[in-house]
């Protein structure tokens, strides 16, 4: 299967829900340049505030990921992202797996809300999968994506 999968993802607190700090996280970009390698591959860039939100990437030779869901359906990619069973708020009603032809690609995106684990305070999260189906140009997922899936909630 040809995928090139790229998952962005931003991570905050609360400190950066206001002001200075919530304007340099909204300016994070959505997608990158991939790596100049063939499909399939997984290029993973994530951005968090305790790193002031510089991008760290790395990237894999394969386009699996658990929190998308990947199936080859009559020469389409059928694309299905997999919501995080911890965060907030709860999505009851969800997107259907969408395809993909050959040289298509698309952009979903998906925030959350976690609580720490010592029952501390709030932590937040986007994530971003901007995915294609085949080889692509390594400035592909840059523009403006041909297909978005918006699953972006109140947070708050």
């Amino acid at each position: 299967m040809d995928a090139v999968v790229q998952w962005v993802r931003t991570s905050w607190t609360k400190q950066s829900r206001g002001g200075v700090q919530a304007a340099r996280r909204n300016a994070v970009p959505a997608s990158f340049p991939l790596p100049a390698q063939a499909a399939p591959i997984t290029h993973e860039v994530d951005m968090d505030e305790a790193n002031a939100f510089e991008p760290r990437a790395a990237w894999v030779p394969e386009p699996y990921r658990s929190g998308v869901r990947l199936r080859l359906m009559d020469g389409q990619l059928r694309v299905e992202l997999i919501a995080s069973a911890w965060g907030m708020p709860r999505r009851h009603r969800r997107p259907p797996a969408v395809r993909i032809a050959e040289g298509e690609w698309l952009r979903w995106q998906i925030n959350y809300r976690f609580r720490a684990l010592s029952g501390g305070a709030w932590r937040y999260r986007l994530d971003t999968l901007n995915i294609a189906h085949g080889p692509v140009p390594v400035g592909c997922f840059l523009g403006e994506p041909p297909r978005f899936i918006d699953e972006r909630a109140q947070i708050w």
